[in-house]
């Protein structure tokens, strides 16, 4: 790479100082990063493979850089119009993954935990594993066999996730980490709108006047975001945060609501209280296009602001300074995230937003709407084709009779074959325990560091009589597996996801996987082979499984069938449903008011406040609530072998107010009645003094998750990560992060392990107030 000292315009170009640059950048500076406008690649054979991000639901566009050879060796930011050229830490360092000294390049396997892992031939783990499933199956039970798959998954190993389970397997045990995600999201979704997905494009931010984000950090979660909030601010927009931290976001937001974790739904009721008592209904839309308005009032009369200053820990005054903001502007828009979602009242915080738009009648217009930010990279495609428990391809319900004869006719298979609902991903965990579930197949998953109360999901995962994993790095959860195969990274196959606004992307291939890795495909297809139903699996990669994936979803709600990967790659992306190839798909809904109900109206739902499922007490007075960092992603397990975003961040902490009395880098020891863990201390002054923040990324001895509640939404079956109660105090030593696992016979990334005994918090600051490193 050289650089170009002109700009367009004729300037010439300081040249960026090497030494000042911020953690992390530096690397992706020396692998030729810089974006394209200003530098040029002039490396003979070098090409560039359009794709997107493997990590959060923004799918920001990118070029992976393959040299001569056919390896990846770097990243640019493209200039797609989800990110236009911008790309977060975490898509800045994707591409090391790749050829990442880490990677799982051969089977492993263990007949008994007592043993070690040990590497094997692809037909002996694969023998082994049919071996175990037909042992489990015959003396327990198809059922006594599980699936769990993941929302980082392409579409396609998604549709296939669920067809294995049900249709090799034959169980109807299989869902999926997504469970831990968008599934209260869903949930309202469907109740208020028969529909599950965002209702606008991330493009009508830019057209609202006023600007909601609930529970959604959007500053570190989806980084690139950012821009479209900014271009709001930027034109006049109000913007409101709703978060018991007052993160980067919120720092220059109009109005920072504060509120105590697990008071959302009892703040929602009383903003809609205000914006009925003033008189700031849309009361035409209402009696056009809702039912249940008249319940729904009756029920927030009992939501005074007065009510929701004493529940939620806030001024009364701020609870009529966003009704009126909100319901006055001319155009208004709702977005939230896991905040009010990981809730054991999360689908009914997510419909109290939900009532707020309604009753404002802002839905369905440019820069008006409703929507949810989707935290994995296909966390929306990952729950549309089939791999939760309750739903078939297409959105199917798995308990309608007539969505089940469609799907069984797609799958050549008698209707009596297909097995009824499942059960959620935490409750398959109880089942383990229970050893309801004997055996156990994950994919795209790590349960050890992402499922609350770890203790239950070691325990569950140890009384197992056979668990295999798919990985293309050793995770927390494959290192305790029986078996393990490798599998492709993002980079190595092709595929498609959909993202946060539903809308359809296509990942390129840009290099061979190693020797000795497989696809997921390819596996789930060889299993079904040696189980004796590989008729029914006849697939030659990703394009074959789209294809039946199309047919699966034609004339359903989420329609893919006028979808194809060369109208992707033409586009950049079309939103569902797309019935037709010269449909130009939906990228905003409900414009002419109806939804998709029978009776084409929003049902609006009745919330009543609750309290979180752990009580506080004088031993545990306070409320945790856990969350991403920008540098990692989910349970870390790709993240945290990246040199640069480990230097960025390289351990969790205990986010504690000045009140409590630590110095910055203290050790604190969190205690809830799952245990106890000790932190570093992030003192600062951007959390409410009742409340301690810690990220989730690592694993035990440094795992929230060991710590959390594993309580469920009872309809979304959602876990309520983000309140349970503790208290702190002060300890000694700080517990040591562990280094990721790796395979037998290697040694952990050396890169990775310099910063991960640093005992002190990040050096990047997290908020007003944050006192400084010393």
């Amino acid at each position: 790479m050289t650089a170009d000292p002109r700009a367009a315009d004729g300037r010439t170009v300081v040249p960026l100082d090497p030494s000042l640059a911020p953690p992390g950048t530096r690397g992706f500076r020396d692998a030729g990063g810089i974006p394209a406008d200003r530098w040029h690649a002039d490396q003979n054979g070098e090409t560039l493979v359009p794709t997107h991000c493997c990590f959060c639901g923004v799918q920001c566009g990118m070029y992976l850089r393959v040299d001569r050879a056919g390896k990846v060796f770097g990243v640019e930011p493209r200039n797609h119009d989800i990110n236009r050229m911008r790309l977060c830490p975490k898509g800045i360092n994707a591409y090391q993954q790749v050829n990442h000294p880490d990677r799982l390049t051969a089977p492993l396997m263990r007949r008994s935990r007592d043993e070690e892992l040990r590497e094997v031939s692809w037909d002996e783990a694969l023998d082994f594993t049919v071996s175990e499933i037909r042992r489990i199956q015959e003396a327990h039970g198809r059922d006594a066999f599980g699936v769990l798959g993941g929302a980082s998954l392409f579409s396609e190993k998604t549709y296939l996730v669920g067809k294995f389970a049900r249709v090799a397997l034959k169980t109807r045990h299989v869902d999926y980490n997504g469970r831990l995600c968008m599934v209260s999201a869903a949930g309202a979704n469907k109740l208020a709108f028969n529909i599950d997905r965002a209702g606008n494009p991330f493009s009508d931010i830019l057209l609202t006047d006023c600007l909601l984000l609930a529970g959604a950090n959007v500053g570190e979660c989806f980084p690139v975001l950012t821009q479209y909030v900014w271009g709001a601010r930027d034109r006049g927009a109000t913007l409101i945060v709703i978060d018991p931290r007052e993160t980067a976001v919120a720092r220059t937001a109009d109005i920072h609501v504060a509120l105590k974790s697990g008071t959302d739904s009892a703040f929602f009721n009383a903003v809609l209280n205000v914006v009925i008592e003033e008189g700031l209904t849309d009361e035409a839309y209402l009696a056009a296009h809702a039912t249940g308005w008249e319940e729904v009032k009756a029920c927030v009369a009992h939501y005074p602001p007065s009510r929701a200053a004493e529940i939620c820990g806030i001024p009364a005054e701020q609870v009529v300074q966003v009704a009126r903001a909100f319901a006055r502007a001319p155009k208004a828009m709702a977005f939230h995230a896991r905040g009010i979602e990981h809730h054991t009242q999360g689908v009914e915080n997510c419909l109290s937003v939900i009532n707020l738009c309604t009753a404002t009648g802002h839905i369905g217009k440019p820069g008006a709407g409703y929507g949810t930010l989707t935290g994995q990279g296909n966390g929306q495609g990952g729950r549309e084709h089939g791999q939760k428990a309750d739903l078939l391809p297409g959105g199917r319900s798995i308990l309608n009779e007539e969505h089940r004869r469609q799907i069984c006719e797609i799958w050549g298979i008698e209707e009596s074959e297909l097995p009824a609902a499942g059960t959620s991903m935490m409750e398959m965990v109880w089942q383990m325990q229970r050893r309801e579930i004997r055996g156990l197949i994950g994919i795209c998953n790590n349960p050890f560091v992402s499922l609350p109360n770890y203790a239950v999901v070691k325990d569950g995962y140890d009384t197992t009589e056979f668990h295999a994993q798919f990985d293309f790095f050793l995770s927390e959860t494959a290192a305790n597996a029986h078996v393990v195969f490798p599998v492709t990274i993002w980079a190595e196959d092709e595929g498609v996801m959909a993202n946060s606004e539903a809308r359809v992307v296509k990942h390129n291939k840009a290099q061979e996987p190693p020797s000795g890795v497989r696809t997921d495909t390819w596996v789930m297809c060889e299993i079904a082979r040696r189980l004796g139903e590989g008729d029914k699996f006849t697939y030659g990669g990703s394009r074959d499984v789209f294809d039946e994936l199309r047919r699966a979803s034609a004339g359903t709600v989420i329609d893919y069938s006028g979808i194809t990967y060369e109208r992707l790659e033409e586009t950049g992306g079309i939103a569902w449903p797309c019935p037709s190839t010269d449909h130009p798909g939906t990228p905003r809904l409900f414009e002419d008011g109806t939804t998709y109900h029978a009776d084409g109206r929003i049902h609006m739902q009745v919330v009543e406040w609750h309290p979180p499922a752990d009580p506080y007490d004088d031993e545990h007075p306070m409320s945790l609530t856990t969350g991403r960092t920008v540098a990692h992603f989910l349970s870390g397990n790709q993240t945290r072998r990246l040199g640069a975003l480990v230097e960025q961040t390289p351990r969790p902490w205990a986010e504690v107010h000045p009140s409590h009395g630590f110095r910055n880098g203290e050790p604190v020891r969190v205690v809830t009645r799952r245990g106890s863990e000790v932190f570093p201390a992030l003192v600062t002054e951007a959390i409410r003094p009742d409340t301690v923040f810690i990220p989730y990324h690592w694993p035990v001895p440094t795992a929230a998750n060991a710590l959390t509640i594993d309580a469920l939404d009872p309809r979304s079956k959602i876990p309520e990560y983000k309140v349970c109660a503790c208290r702190i105090e002060h300890a000694g030593a700080i517990d040591e992060v562990p280094a990721p696992p790796v395979a037998p016979g290697h040694v952990a990334y050396p890169e990775t392990q310099v910063s991960r005994t640093d005992p002190l918090p990040p050096t990047a600051p997290q908020g007003r107030g944050t006192s400084e490193r010393s």
